[in-house]
């Protein structure tokens, strides 16, 4: 007695599990970290509570520039906004020159923030992976410049500025922040977690120069701490006040010291004042809507990185 064997079919699709592409892995890491991190009702509370009272200076401001200087002194003051918004903001650009100010501060912050992002990368990354005689000692003194005041070198920087025919000129304000100490030690920490020595040495392999390798291997990775310094900088840069009022005047201002000539006079328009405030910060909040979302994609991807 025999036994037919049946044919085997080979043609049977095996059913296996298709590979995940990155947006479907990057939807499951998304998926699974929702489901590990949980925020409670209390997170929530205290989130709006911070929103609110973060907001509120900016949402202060904007009412007491649109009342008068009458209502602004009033007891309780007023929490809704009035309708004089429009003309006090037309009244605070023209009295203050609110014009060339924002174009002077555009050109001071934008350069000075331009310049410490290069030179503080460039710092950062020879402290930071770069081996020469001195780093260490050189490190120190620029951390150590971090704790001298500022006010004490006005009176020889203004002496040096006066020397070199810039008094009243916006090189006067420029020139002595072209970098920071703060900005070094920023980057120098940030590429000393997220620039892995391989990487160098990959490129030190291939003929790199150090030059060729800031460029094509250390750029790219510190792209998002270089967008964070950029807006802190350039913020800092904007607002500064004390140098240049020391070395500018009121014929070539930048946007603090022109909203001071709006509290000249006997009697101090409060709601004038709030009004060139709120011109001032106009610029910074535009900047912020526009790149906000890119500097905080910038931060989770190099954190992702490092």
């Amino acid at each position: 007695m025999t036994v037919n064997s049946l044919p085997v079919r080979t043609d049977t699709p095996v059913r296996t599990s298709a590979p995940k592409t990155p947006r479907t892995a990057r939807r499951l890491l998304r998926i699974r970290a929702g489901r590990q991190h949980h925020a409670g009702p209390l997170a929530y509370v205290l989130l709006a509570v911070m929103a609110i009272v973060s907001v509120f200076p900016l949402y202060w401001t904007m009412v007491a520039a649109s009342t008068d200087n009458t209502r602004v002194s009033q007891t309780p003051p007023p929490f809704l906004p009035g309708p004089n918004l429009f003309s006090n903001l037309a009244r605070a650009w023209d009295e203050a020159a609110m014009g060339k100010a924002m174009i002077n501060s555009l050109i001071v912050a934008g350069v000075i923030a331009l310049s410490t992002v290069l030179f503080a990368t460039l710092a950062g990354f020879a402290f930071a992976k770069l081996r020469f005689k001195g780093r260490n000692i050189l490190l120190t003194l620029v951390i150590g410049t971090m704790m001298v005041p500022p006010q004490l070198g006005v009176v020889p920087l203004f002496m040096m500025m006066s020397e070199l025919g810039w008094s009243q000129q916006l090189p006067a304000v420029i020139f002595p922040t072209l970098v920071s100490a703060v900005g070094v030690f920023f980057m120098r920490q940030y590429l000393s977690e997220a620039l892995p020595d391989e990487l160098v040495e990959a490129g030190r392999v291939d003929g790199a120069h150090s030059l060729r390798i800031f460029w094509s291997i250390v750029l790219p990775v510190a792209r998002p701490a270089m967008a964070v310094l950029f807006m802190i900088t350039f913020v800092h840069a904007w607002n500064d006040f004390f140098w240049p009022f020391v070395v500018l005047d009121m014929t070539n201002p930048t946007v603090p010291v022109a909203l001071t000539q709006l509290s000249a006079g006997y009697v101090r328009d409060q709601s004038l004042i709030m009004a060139g405030a709120l011109l001032g910060t106009l610029p910074l909040l535009a900047m912020f809507i526009v790149f906000g979302r890119q500097i905080v994609s910038g931060i989770m991807a190099g954190a992702v990185k490092g």
